[in-house]
């Protein structure tokens, strides 16, 4: 078993259902006791915070990179970022690790591809939804189409996952809204849904809507159950 490392606390809601994830995986897979080998660093969000709103990806790459580097001198036999806004700086710190890192626009495109679908719909923060980290590489690596909700819907979404999902808020009220965000899209011709920021699964679950939904969170966990039993392909962020 690899040992895996996980780049955390942004927010650490998402890094505890990665956390669970990980181990509940292993442990179905191998039986008996067994439970993951994985380190972890996990930031301060108020400093993320504040670097997303300055534009200063500067800073951002250069935590995460501190990060990576920490888990790597811990023994980690792989990365991965437990968000996806993050991921805006992945390729230049993937650069510079000696293991690979699981992209998570990677794992998510091979889980649209497998369900035969073309044209998907996009949520997240307003940095995954305007930027093309994210929606840039499902469209020139796998030939995805990405919608985006409307400038107002956006708008909201990003509201709530930093002022609410953030502080381990998930209202029903919010549950609602954001359903009905997911069948718009369908409405304009998404097959499916990318819950694309890792703390929107905490939220919204297949048994709140008909639309099929890509949990970002839940793939990315289980591509790296995957690398550490060996049984990964290639999708790293080179």
């Amino acid at each position: 078993m690899k040992t895996i490392g996980i780049i955390g606390g942004m927010t650490w809601e998402s890094s505890a259902a990665y956390y669970r994830i990980i181990n509940q995986e292993v442990g179905r897979r191998l039986g008996g006791n067994y439970s993951a080998k994985l380190v972890m660093a996990s930031a301060n969000f108020e400093e993320f915070d504040r670097w997303q709103r300055a534009d200063d990806w500067g800073s951002v790459e250069a935590a995460v990179d501190d990060m990576a580097q920490c888990l790597v001198r811990a023994g980690a036999d792989c990365v991965v970022i437990a968000c996806n806004t993050q991921h805006e700086v992945a390729e230049g710190v993937a650069r510079r690790l000696p293991v690979p890192l699981i992209h998570i626009a990677d794992v998510t495109a091979e889980a649209i591809q497998k369900a035969g679908f073309r044209k998907v719909g996009l949520l997240g923060t307003r940095y995954t939804m305007e930027r093309q980290f994210l929606r840039g590489r499902l469209r020139e690596r796998f030939g995805l189409e990405v919608i985006l909700p409307g400038s107002e819907e956006q708008h909201y979404i990003h509201h709530a996952i930093y002022t609410e999902f953030s502080k381990g808020i998930f209202a029903e009220a919010t549950r609602a809204t954001f359903v009905k965000i997911i069948e718009t899209l369908a409405a304009q011709g998404a097959e499916g849904v990318i819950l694309g920021c890792t703390e929107i699964p905490l939220l919204v679950q297949a048994k709140h809507t008909d639309v099929p939904l890509f949990d970002t969170t839940t793939l990315h966990a289980l591509a790296a159950v995957d690398f550490s039993l060996a049984t990964h392909k290639n999708l790293t962020a080179s």
